[in-house]
């Protein structure tokens, strides 16, 4: 019996081992001078985006999780697989942090965090496949496309979002906000220009705009209008 428990032990053990998890951490950093966009192509994996004053570089704080990986296996499947990249071309910084889509899962799942710190006033283009966004603080304009995941943005200039699904939520825009969404709740308030929403479901709720609402198509889903200082356009 003695012998019988201490190997259940054994393999519990081994089985145990073999479905950690391996995390790796990785710093990128590039001179800000002259640049006015920065680019994120990303794949799975939640991204936190800051503006900050008076910082003259940009900075990336990537934590890189392969599942159910031991060291040299998740080593090598990064090694060729993963591309991680911050670099320059001209005005535009590119920050690449993905998977090659035609390998991905097919070794284990695996994802990368991003936190990135950008200068106030810098433009940043989001291309995300999965996995939540939250932008705060940039004062510039933002883009995002994006697969699913919740997305978050506060203190920005004009703002366009293309979503598939997950709740978005937007918050002291400056300029003018344009949202097409697939699926999930959107709320906006405190926008300075005008806002426009193309929706496929999910509940709207808009409060203190300056300028103008258009509504493409509501979809399906609660809608909440308050304190629009200018017109309200609702083509459906």
């Amino acid at each position: 019996m003695r012998a019988y428990l201490l190997l259940a032990m054994f393999v519990t053990s081994i089985a145990s081992a073999g479905w950690s998890d391996y995390e790796e951490d990785r710093d990128l950093e590039l001179d800000a001078a002259g640049i006015d966009t920065l680019s994120i192509l990303s794949g799975p994996g939640s991204m936190d985006v800051r503006g900050v004053a008076g910082l003259d570089k940009i900075e990336v704080e990537a934590r890189i999780v392969v599942q159910r990986k031991d060291d040299a296996d998740a080593q090598q499947y990064l090694q060729k697989n993963m591309k991680l990249s911050l670099q320059r071309d001209g005005n535009v910084a590119t920050l690449e942090a993905q998977f090659d889509a035609r390998l991905f899962g097919a070794r284990g799942d695996a994802y990368i965090v991003l936190d990135v710190r950008v200068p106030r006033g810098m433009a940043v283009d989001i291309n995300d496949s999965s996995g939540s966004i939250d932008v705060a603080d940039t004062e510039g304009d933002v883009s995002i496309d994006d697969g699913s995941g919740s997305i978050e943005v506060r203190n920005v200039a004009n703002l366009k979002i293309d979503d598939g699904s997950g709740s978005i939520t937007v918050a002291d825009a400056s300029g003018d906000v344009s949202i097409v969404d697939g699926s999930g709740s959107i709320t906006v308030r405190h926008v300075g220009g005008s806002v426009t929403l193309d929706d496929g479901s999910g509940s709207m709720k808009v409060s203190d705009v300056e300028n103008d609402l258009v509504i493409v198509d509501d979809g399906s889903g609660g809608l909440s209008i308050s304190d629009v200082r200018g017109r309200v356009d609702q083509e459906t």
